[in-house]
């Protein structure tokens, strides 16, 4: 059978079309001409281009199944950029002047009493202009993806725990604004409803706001792993950050090489302090908060944590100081 040199720029025109099916009609006849080494002219390899696209009329479209389907359109169109679905992602700012009592990790049921009753009891004491609930306030035990004892495993009295815990932070702080921000442990719940009930994860009565009675407590949520910013001090719950890099001996350090910016974090259950200065003797500092939990959970009998909280003074400007605290055994608060 003779070589069809047709049928061969057919297959070409019919590639091109699969490859760039949104790229011009006129700009891939040109194309064609090349690839076809000039056998065709511009007008030929427009006909085939546009043949298989389907835009030739009823009786071509009856002829020959298109390779790339499209809607007509005028000549020379160019398509424009799509719109975007990404979303803003900006901090939430605390504006208040003055003391901020900052505590993360409580992980209500398992909280020490010891502990939050310390650090409490120590910033009831310095007329507090908000307080910030730096995440992992909650659990979730019962809805974690890792091995969970059966007999532990009661999320509804998980819930109640932390309602009775957020509804008891109110009372004793009753006229300052607090700002709930999401931890990993608080994710837990974004998560499982995604597993398990995807079809109504978004109605607004299924989230954590909604659940724990924030707004029945004037408590704002922050979500979307957004920064908190006190003054010019941005403050993450800690897991927000890069991961793949080994587990530093100060996580205040490990803040700093992951951020490379002034930060307070918790979620490493450990207090420490770094600061670094550059050629220009511009210092940057970071701080690491410890725990308010029981220090020998199941899962972790063995560790390196310690309890603690900070409170951050916000000056006029946005400057502020840190002071970073430790809770001892028997109840008693310490300057890291």
């Amino acid at each position: 059978m003779a070589y069809d040199r047709g049928d061969a720029i057919t297959k070409m025109a019919r590639e091109l079309c699969r490859k760039h099916p949104n790229a011009p009609a006129r700009t891939l006849a040109r194309r064609l001409v090349k690839e076809a080494n000039g056998a065709i002219t511009l007008n030929q390899a427009r006909l085939r281009i546009t043949r298989q696209f389907g835009v030739q009329g009823k009786q071509a479209r009856g002829q020959i199944k298109a390779a790339a389907p499209r809607a007509k359109r005028q000549a020379g169109e160019i398509y424009a950029m799509p719109k975007t679905l990404a979303q803003p992602w900006t901090p939430h700012v605390l504006d208040v002047l003055g003391p901020v009592g900052i505590l993360s990790d409580v992980h209500v049921p398992y909280h020490s009493e010891i502990a939050v009753a310390a650090a409490i009891g120590f910033l009831k004491e310095q007329e507090l202009s908000g307080l910030l609930l730096n995440g992992d306030i909650a659990d979730f035990y019962a809805i974690s993806r890792y091995m969970k004892d059966p007999t532990q495993r009661d999320f509804k009295g998980e819930l109640e725990a932390v309602r009775r815990f957020i509804e008891w932070l109110r009372q004793e702080f009753p006229r300052i604004p607090i700002i709930y921000k999401l931890g990993n442990h608080e994710d837990r719940w974004q998560h499982w409803l995604w597993q398990h009930a995807a079809e109504i994860s978004d109605d607004p009565r299924m989230s954590l706001c909604a659940w724990l009675d924030l707004d029945k407590n004037g408590i704002t949520l922050v979500d979307d792993q957004r920064p908190v910013m006190l003054g010019k001090l941005p403050v993450l719950h800690g897991h927000e950050l890069p991961k793949g890099m080994a587990a530093p001996v100060n996580v205040a350090r490990g803040a700093f090489l992951r951020t490379l910016s002034t930060v307070l974090v918790g979620h490493s259950h450990r207090t420490s302090n770094h600061a670094e200065s550059d050629m220009w003797h511009h210092e940057t500092a970071c701080w690491s908060t410890g725990c308010l939990c029981d220090l020998r959970p199941e899962y972790a009998k063995f560790n390196r944590w310690n309890w603690g909280f900070a409170m951050a003074t916000i000056h006029k400007g946005g400057a502020f100081d840190v002071n970073n605290y430790r809770v001892m055994s028997d109840g008693t608060v310490r300057s890291a």
